[in-house]
């Protein structure tokens, strides 16, 4: 989960402004603010899929299980964003628990059967994933990956 979230955030840096398009096109909702907001690229979404199942097979898992991964991760990520627009919430903002819990538990919940995870793995996973990527973004904020500490 901390691969398939972090690539987009990794290759933002490396590729900068390169094929940052947004994932909405910037398309409005009903509610007149955009789906998903200009943070959520297309660049983002391939480096999940792409970075992914390559962790995913040097672990010594199947890639199958990477590119799962990677696509849910992905889709509570933009669950997320889509949540934070409707609450007129910037693009990059921070939503506490909100920005953490989906892309963790979405991904977990899917793959718990291939894992071998119990329902209390996957809440233990959760919170672990919680903390570790709010102390993760802080240093990739110090080291200049990310824009904000959060």
């Amino acid at each position: 989960m901390t691969l398939a979230n972090g690539a987009p955030v990794i290759a933002k840096k490396v590729l900068g402004p390169r094929f940052a398009f947004p994932l909405d096109r910037g398309a409005l909702f009903f509610d007149g603010r955009p789906v998903f907001g200009a943070s959520k690229t297309v660049r983002g979404i391939v480096a999940s899929l792409v970075v992914t199942p390559i962790g995913a097979a040097a672990l010594g898992l199947n890639y199958e299980l990477g590119v799962l991964m990677a696509i849910v991760a992905m889709a509570g990520d933009l669950f997320s964003s889509f949540l934070k627009r409707r609450m007129s919430l910037p693009p990059s903002s921070q939503a506490m628990g909100l920005d953490q819990v989906p892309e963790s538990l979405f991904p977990l919940l899917a793959c718990r059967d291939m894992l071998g995870l119990s329902y209390a793995d996957v809440f233990v996973a959760v919170v672990i994933f919680f903390a570790g990527e709010l102390a993760i973004s802080r240093v990739l904020y110090m080291l200049r990956f990310r824009d904000q500490p959060y």
